[in-house]
């Protein structure tokens, strides 16, 4: 079972060209960032906040220009971690079309190539340049709107979290 899925993995890459081999490491890079994201809303996130808090709670005061700049400096550092690796999901969701582009003119590259040294259209021959064409652009637009979609969740939780934050360290 594990040996034909390898063997239609290998076809489709093999189907797709360089190209695609390119588009699947960007992928496997960019679900790896993605996934560090979920784990860390679904858990270190509130860590963060609650360090926070706590320092604020820590300070005696509240009021002086020392004391906002204190909280903006934690609201600041609570931001951060919360956008951390966003802009670079962000460059990988940009990319992945632009790959499936490439990966579309060096197969009709291919298939031009194909032409030019047969000296006919036959459709046997080009089949290979056009699944060349076709397949890594297809894969960079799925990659690219897998990624779109949680890039899109992780702005507004850092929307949210940083309104709530804001909200939490109160100044008296």
């Amino acid at each position: 079972m594990i040996n034909v899925g390898y063997e239609a993995l290998m076809n489709f890459l093999n189907a797709g060209g360089d190209v695609l081999r390119v588009i699947m490491f960007t992928t496997f890079f960019m679900w790896a960032l993605i996934i560090e994201r979920l784990m860390y809303w679904s858990g270190a996130h509130g860590g963060v906040v609650k360090r926070a808090q706590r320092a604020w709670a820590a300070r005696n005061d509240h009021k002086s220009w020392y004391a906002h700049a204190v909280r903006e400096r934690l609201i600041s550092e609570t931001n951060q971690e919360a956008q951390r690796f966003n802009n670079v999901i962000r460059a990988l969701v940009a990319v992945t079309p632009l790959l499936g582009l490439l990966g579309t003119v060096t197969g009709m590259v291919e298939v031009f190539d194909v032409m030019a040294t047969t000296g006919n259209s036959n459709a046997r021959l080009m089949a290979a340049g056009i699944s060349k064409a076709t397949i890594p652009t297809m894969a960079g637009l799925v990659a690219s709107l897998s990624g779109l979609i949680f890039i899109n969740a992780f702005d507004r939780n850092v929307q949210k979290a940083s309104h709530k934050i804001s909200d939490e360290l109160l100044i008296e």
